[in-house]
């Protein structure tokens, strides 16, 4: 057992490890910089203009806040990111707020901040707002390791053992489940959740419906349990979540921060459902009341008269009496909408908002389960009795910002040590996304050549002559060198891209009577910002709808074509990023009907799982050269 428990002890230092990694790179890149590149590196929106302000749950004030300049920008805010809302206005007393970001809606956002009252110099011109450091997120992961590691005799301790591998999971008898909308193995997932005392675990590769799997689950949990506490790492994964539980009509409550601020949404937000009801007007009206008080005492802040003190004195204590009784009318509601709740959605961090910490929950799910760290996945496990980890190890990973950290191990998550260490996995084995041909070299090389393709997408094509679901395009010998961007130190390939464009060109002249959804990815983000403007600039493609990301960026779409440029084409044959295969595999399984990969042979190539690749498309006649493309045009 003790040797067991210093996996913990390891898990906390490779935590500082990252932590120190990760503010490292935050003051080399943001820190010292002066306010005019802060803005035009993305990580400052100055001026801006402040819409709206007031107070939400827990008494905490907000602003709603617009950018005034530089709409062409982009910029690094996102949802649940660390922020510092200042003035520039000289003499100003206390002229910064910290706060959060609780949705970026294009160059609006809404922050909630770290303080009772917005500051009164929001008011004026010359107001920023500007990225910080988030420690906070460490902060919680660390509590959850050390609050694990210290569990003696309760529930923590089983689940613990249980995921360490001390113990097998335990499983109950439960009448069979069967829904018409699942297939025989996600069927099979849903009993074993539902026959499950502690822990399952639900394995999902590309396009197996592990989502629409576990939202069923969930419906029937919901059945014989009070509350399910749903959780994902990302605020983009819980809003999928929270929307498509909310479609199968549950009572859901999205807890923390959004991505997104479509009304299907923002619904079901506490704020919001907090704001519906009846109560809300009298907790605001009173809420105003105590703010006015603590205005009043501020403006007095300077004077020393004794009646001066006192009146002081009494504004405080009328606001102090004022704000404890609308907390107190704001739990009483808070209570009524967590306990009617069927299902509570936040992220894993999110887990610990303080309206939750006093709630229990018999059962946690955690999907996307491969992109969390392990530390950030034991924050929602400390709330629960019963454990569902649902994910695929051989999607994207975590990202580790330090080299020493992910030696150590640090980027292993919680559902790949548990595939090794739990006797039974439930194994999504049927695709309904991809031609079985573009399944296939992914199939074999993650899935042990498991992985079915349904009937209804088997065969799926482009309505065009020789139309080949796999291609390779080999830019070998044509002397398309990769480049590089000195600031930002990411790799860009201008020459590969236009061989891309001679191959789309075609593929578009041949399915103009039904045009395919497209998307352009590559694993470097100058790559992406590259073609984007090439696109927007060739009259050849006006008009037509193509989506370019990166593959971090493109996760969880899928389209009908895929062209995936990769960049690297150097003498030493250097990969970089391309060794992540996991990554890898994200990009190739997007695609439906189509997928092109554009790249040099002689760089991938000494690469063993670039060198099965390209053996693959010799075998099923997708290789061909850009010469061949070149001479065409």
């Amino acid at each position: 057992m003790e040797e067991q428990l210093k996996e913990f002890d390891t898990l906390l230092k490779l935590l500082q490890l990252e932590r120190e990694a990760d503010f490292e790179e935050f003051k080399k890149m943001i820190q010292h910089l002066p306010l005019e590149q802060k803005i035009a590196k993305g990580f400052c929106w100055h001026p801006i203009n402040i819409t709206k302000s007031g107070h939400t749950v827990g008494d905490r004030a907000f602003v709603i806040l617009e950018r005034t300049k530089h709409f062409d920008q982009p910029h690094k805010f996102r949802a649940g990111k660390m922020v510092n809302l200042f003035t520039k206005r000289p003499r100003i007393f206390n002229p910064e707020r910290s706060g959060i970001i609780d949705y970026v809606d294009k160059h609006r956002m809404k922050v909630i901040l770290n303080a009772e009252d917005a500051p009164n110099w929001i008011i004026h011109d010359d107001c920023g707002i500007e990225l910080l450091f988030d420690s906070r997120t460490y902060e919680e992961m660390r509590k959850a390791l050390e609050r694990v590691k210290n569990a003696k005799g309760d529930r923590l301790t089983e689940l613990r053992g249980i995921l360490l591998g001390q113990r097998p999971p335990q499983f109950g008898a439960h009448p069979v489940v069967h829904v018409p909308e699942l297939n025989a193995s996600q069927n099979q997932a849903v009993n074993n959740i539902l026959c499950s005392r502690d822990v399952s675990v639900v394995h999902g590769p590309p396009g197996t419906g592990k989502t629409t799997t576990l939202i069923y689950a969930i419906r029937e949990l919901c059945k014989t349990e009070n509350t399910v506490l749903v959780t994902a790492p990302s605020n983009a994964a819980v809003d999928l979540l929270t929307e498509r539980l909310a479609e199968i009509n549950l009572n859901v409550v999205r807890i923390g921060n959004i991505s997104r601020v479509d009304e299907s949404i923002l619904s079901h937000t506490l704020e919001v459902q907090l704001s519906k009801h009846p109560e809300s007007k009298h907790i605001k009206k009173v809420r105003l009341q105590a703010a006015e008080k603590r205005r009043q005492a501020w403006r007095l802040r300077r004077k020393y008269g004794r009646e001066d003190r006192e009146s002081r004195k009494r504004y405080l204590d009328e606001a102090q009496e004022l704000s404890g009784w609308a907390m107190q009318l704001e739990d009483r509601l808070l209570d009524q909408i967590i306990t009617g709740a069927q299902v509570i959605t936040a992220t894993l961090v999110g887990s610990v908002h303080p309206v939750l910490t006093n709630y229990k929950f018999k059962t946690v799910v955690i999907d996307e389960a491969a992109q969390g760290l392990e530390p950030a996945t034991w924050i929602p496990i400390t709330k629960a009795s019963k454990v569902v980890l649902a994910g695929d190890p051989f999607q994207l990973p975590p990202t580790i910002k330090s080299i020493e950290a992910r030696k150590g191990g640090f980027d292993v998550t919680l559902i790949e040590k548990s595939l090794l260490r739990l006797p039974y996995v439930n194994f999504l084995d049927t695709q309904y996304r991809m031609n079985e041909q573009i399944m296939q070299f992914s199939n074999r090389h993650f899935y042990d050549g498991i992985l079915k393709a349904d009937e209804s997408v088997r065969e799926h094509k482009l309505m065009m002559e020789d139309d080949r679901p796999v291609e390779f395009i080999d830019t070998v010998g044509c002397g398309f060198d990769e480049r590089m961007n000195p600031e930002y130190q990411s790799r860009y390939n201008p020459d590969e891209f236009q061989i891309l464009c001679e191959h789309l060109y075609l593929l578009l002249d041949a399915t103009k009577a039904e045009l395919p959804s497209i998307a352009i990815i590559s694993p470097y983000r100058e790559q992406v910002i590259y073609m984007k403007e090439q696109i927007e600039q060739d009259s050849r493609l006006e008009g037509v709808e193509i989506t370019v990301d990166t593959i971090d960026g493109f996760q969880g779409q899928e389209r009908d074509v895929i062209y995936i440029s990769l960049v690297r084409s150097n003498k030493k044959s250097e990969i970089g990023f391309l060794k992540d295969y996991r990554r890898m595999n994200v990009a190739m399984t997007r695609a439906r009907k189509k997928l092109v990969i554009v790249g040099d042979s002689a760089t991938i190539g000494n690469d063993s799982f670039y060198n099965d690749f390209l053996s693959f498309c010799e075998t099923i006649g997708g290789y061909r050269t850009a010469w061949e493309l070149m001479v065409q045009y």
